[in-house]
């Protein structure tokens, strides 16, 4: 994890990102190299312009993706579940009623609810996946000309994060696109 800072290197001021384990816990042996911001900018730009450049490609791929977001349909599981449990509520009354011992269906109720919410919290999820690369692909395809200067809202709209490596820096966007960009 990187941190924005204001450096003041032997009397140059710059803004750079650093490494927040070097920044946190002073003596710490964290080998990541202090990037400037400047060179963080030039690589964004440089990837949403390959993007852009690349439109056909990009639309295509994106497509695909969506495809597979909503093919990992889970709604006839929830159906199945949800029928299970109405079973399983009506043998639990049954149970109570004669004084029986319910545990076993009470665990099978538990279990199943909580499967269900996973399920719900996988399918919210998958849900924001495909609106970020409708979100993506709706960029691309309005984008007519290259990307001239970092813009701020525009990258905090498509990027997720920025990994940095010894020779390239790579950029992921929010809809699972990522591009190496070489330093």
């Amino acid at each position: 994890m990187y941190r924005r800072v204001h450096w003041n290197n032997r009397g140059c001021k710059s803004i750079v990102w650093r490494c927040v384990s070097r920044l946190e816990e002073k003596g710490s042996d964290c080998s990541s190299r202090t990037i400037s911001e400047a060179t963080l900018q030039d690589a964004v730009v440089k990837a949403i312009n390959e993007v852009l450049e690349s439109k056909n490609t990009f639309l295509t791929v994106l497509q695909e993706n969506i495809a597979a977001v909503l093919n990992e349909d889970n709604d006839q599981t929830i159906q199945e579940i949800e029928s299970r449990l109405n079973e399983l509520q009506q043998e639990l009354l049954q149970l109570v009623n004669t004084k029986a011992d319910y545990q076993k269906v009470a665990d099978e109720i538990y279990h199943l609810r909580e499967l269900k919410q996973n399920i719900l919290a996988e399918n919210a999820e998958r849900e924001g996946k495909r609106e970020r690369i409708e979100e993506m692909m709706k960029f691309i395809h309005d984008q007519s000309v290259e990307l001239q200067e970092y813009d701020e809202q525009l990258v905090r709209r498509l990027i997720e994060k920025i990994t940095v490596f010894d020779e390239k820096l790579t950029v992921e966007f929010r809809s699972g696109v990522e591009l190496d960009v070489k330093m």
